[in-house]
C-alpha cells in the first residue's frame, strides 16, 4: 500500500466533499467470541461505518474503562493475540477492501515484534492505522517514521488535559485522524461537558492538519449528534461493545446499533 492510497486518508477526504460525518464504531478483537469477529466488521459496515477501529485485547488496559477492560480480558482468555486480529482483518478484506481499519492497543505487543515487521504485517493483512493509547507524542518519531515506510498511520490521541504545547505538536504531526477523547478519564464513563467538549474540539479542528474525531461517552444517537458539530467525526465503542456482549446474534446487533446513530450524522 503506497502512502498516497491509505484508506483512511480517501475515505476522510470522500466524506468531507461529501460533507458527512465520519462513524467510526470500535469493537474488540475475538469479543464476543472469535468467530463473530469478522461477521460482526462487515454488520457494522452495514450500519454505516466509515472506519472500524478494532481493539487489540492487552493485560494491562490502563486506558480502557470496565466494558472494554472485560472484553479485553474476555477475548485473552480466548487466547486472541495479534496474530489473531491480523487474521481477522485479511479474512474481512476478501469481501471489503474499502473500509479504513484501524488497530487501537497498546506499544508492548508491538514492540516485542519490533516495529519494522509489525507495520509490514499490518499493512500485507490490510490495516491502515494504529492508535497506541500508552504512546506519548514526543517518543512517537521512531514509530512514525518505521508505520510510514509501511504507508501505516500512526493515529494521535488528544484529551482535555492535553497541555497546549502538547496540542500543537499533535495537530500538526497527527496522521490519519486525530483522536480527541471527549473528557479526561477512562473509556465509557458519563458525564461530559458537551459545551466545553464542542468549544474545544471545535479550536482543535482549526488547528488539526487532519480530521479530529471526539469519542469516550458518546454512547447513542442522541449524544453523537450532540457532539458532532465539532469534529470530522465520532467514535462509539463501550455501548457498542455491551450491546455485541449481550447477543445471541452479534453481526445483526452491529448493523441495527449503528443505524440509528447513522441516521443522525447524516441530519446534519
Amino acid at each position: 500500500m503506497s502512502i498516497t492510497s491509505n484508506r483512511i486518508v480517501i475515505k476522510l477526504a470522500d466524506l468531507q466533499a461529501k460533507n458527512k460525518k465520519a462513524l467510526v464504531p470500535f469493537i474488540t478483537a475475538g469479543d464476543p467470541s472469535k468467530e463473530s469477529t469478522v461477521a460482526v466488521m462487515h454488520g457494522l459496515v452495514k450500519g454505516g461505518a466509515d472506519i472500524i477501529e478494532l481493539g487489540v485485547p492487552f493485560s494491562d488496559p490502563m486506558a480502557d474503562g470496565p466494558t472494554i477492560q472485560r472484553s479485553s480480558e474476555r477475548a485473552l482468555e480466548r487466547g486472541v493475540n495479534t496474530n489473531f486480529v491480523f487474521e481477522c482483518v485479511k479474512k474481512f478484506r476478501e469481501q471489503n477492501n474499502e473500509t479504513p481499519i484501524v488497530l487501537m492497543g497498546y506499544l508492548n505487543p508491538i514492540e516485542m515484534r519490533g516495529l519494522d515487521t509489525y507495520a509490514g504485517q499490518a499493512v500485507a493483512a490490510g490495516v491502515d492505522g494504529v492508535l497506541l493509547v500508552d504512546l506519548p507524542p514526543e517518543e512517537a518519531a521512531p514509530m512514525r517514521v518505521a508505520f510510514n515506510a509501511h504507508g501505516l498511520k500512526l493515529i494521535s490521541l488528544a484529551a482535555p488535559t492535553t497541555t497546549p504545547e502538547r496540542l500543537h505538536r499533535l495537530a500538526n504531526e497527527s496522521q490519519g485522524y486525530l483522536y480527541y477523547v471527549s473528557f479526561a478519564g477512562v473509556t465509557g464513563a458519563s458525564g461530559i461537558n458537551t459545551e466545553e467538549v464542542l468549544s474545544k474540539a471545535s479550536a482543535l479542528r482549526q488547528q488539526s492538519k487532519v480530521p479530529v474525531m471526539i469519542g469516550f461517552g458518546i454512547k447513542d444517537a442522541a449524544s453523537a449528534k450532540s457532539l458532532a458539530p465539532a469534529a470530522d467525526g465520532i467514535v462509539i465503542g463501550s455501548a457498542l461493545v455491551e450491546a455485541l456482549a449481550a447477543s445471541a446474534d452479534p453481526a445483526a446487533t452491529a448493523e441495527a446499533f449503528l443505524k440509528p446513530i447513522r441516521d443522525a450524522l447524516d441530519s446534519l
